[in-house]
């Protein structure tokens, strides 16, 4: 088993957005659990980290991007060679876990083995898919860039196995091992409201970009209330969809029944969850998401696509609510299902307990501990 002082670990990912901060966050703590020295590579929000982890050597890297597709690539090369260049200076760093955004960054990847240094591909979205759901004029670039990283990398760690069927991992099988980095503080993500003193409000949490069907959650909206108009709907989050939101509900007159609140932040995310009577996931692709658990937490139920870890999440009927797809048909027709489900409160406690079970920081230290040590 592999002790604390024994290895010097390094964390990379690209600059984090504030959805992406709390999973690093989270893999921060568990990482500073298992290696006395810490080296973590990333940019944006992740630059705040020293302010909860005093003891990271946290190495900031900027990155500009393009207006089209040219100089997306440069700039991404760009940033590779900075990213590339730290590893290099961060000699003592004896295995680096590439993180959000690690699996297209390649030179960092070629650096890393040059150094004869063992590399964890840790997989927090398939960013092939959602640069395809974006209609992402790079895809096949992107493409190129996640199998060679996968090829490369020691180890790839999933949170769920059906993404190896999702996302198409068939021939890395031999060195993906399944865990996550997910933890949740209890004390936090509770009840405080019971679900049958909630009104019908439903909410979706997250980007809003394609890859997370936000926009077919917007087109939904009409169809619930053509047949009930006791329904309101919250929108939390920011993205370069937020303006064709923001239109479409002016044009239908949708701004009394909907709140669009751009990003609210983690601490305020609770009461939130707990204003909620069903929180929608619509998404193309995911490999988590933490927003989940967060809601079962609350007793708020999830009604969401499967895709990613979402199947071994939610159980239908008994810890929440699968939809056969994400059209705004099919999301309006479970919204509703949902709104008339007589046992509310069973499948409310059933989830909350799954997560609690599940979903500790223990589970998750000890995920990966098992990996770390396997390598």
């Amino acid at each position: 088993m592999m002790q604390k002082k024994e290895r010097v670990v390094g964390i990379v990912t690209m600059p984090v957005t504030n959805a992406g901060f709390i999973p690093l966050l989270n893999l921060v703590d568990i990482i500073k659990s298992l290696s006395e020295n810490i080296h973590v590579i990333t940019g944006g929000i992740g630059a705040n980290i020293p302010e909860y982890y005093k003891e990271c050597n946290v190495h900031v890297i900027k990155h500009k991007i393009g207006t089209n597709p040219f100089k997306r690539i440069v700039y991404y090369i760009h940033t590779q060679i900075k990213y590339s260049l730290k590893i290099v200076s961060c000699k003592n760093v004896d295995l680096w876990i590439f993180f959000i955004g690690g699996d297209t960054l390649l030179l960092p990847m070629i650096a890393a083995k040059l150094l004869r240094k063992k590399v964890v591909l840790a997989s927090a979205c398939s960013i092939l898919q959602c640069s395809k759901a974006n209609n992402d004029r790079i895809s096949n670039f992107v493409s190129i860039l996640e199998h060679i990283n996968r090829l490369l990398a020691n180890c790839i760690v999933l949170h769920s196995s059906n993404l190896i069927t999702d996302w198409n991992l068939e021939k890395y099988r031999n060195k993906i091992r399944i865990g996550h980095e997910y933890f949740l503080d209890f004390n936090e993500f509770r009840p405080k409201c019971d679900i049958s003193k909630r009104k019908n409000l439903i909410g979706f949490v997250g980007r809003l970009s394609g890859e997370k069907g936000v926009l077919n959650f917007v087109y939904s909206i009409i169809e619930i209330l053509n047949i009930r108009d006791d329904v309101e709907f919250l929108i939390i989050g920011e993205g370069n969809l937020r303006e064709e939101i923001e239109r479409y509900l002016a044009y239908n007159n949708l701004n009394n029944k909907v709140h669009l609140t751009g990003w609210v932040e983690h601490e305020k995310l609770p009461d939130c969850l707990n204003s909620l009577k069903l929180l929608v996931i619509p998404s193309y692709t995911e490999s988590g998401p933490i927003i989940a658990l967060e809601a079962m937490a609350c007793d708020t139920p999830i009604l969401a696509t499967q895709v990613g870890h979402i199947l071994k999440m939610v159980d239908d009927g008994k810890t929440g609510f699968i939809m056969e797809d994400n059209s705004p048909k099919c999301i309006a027709k479970n919204i509703l299902r949902v709104l008339e489900f007589e046992n509310i409160e069973t499948i409310t406690k059933s989830a909350r307990y799954s997560v609690s079970k599940y979903f500790s920081y223990n589970a998750a230290l000890e995920t990966y501990r098992m990996i770390l040590d396997d390598i």
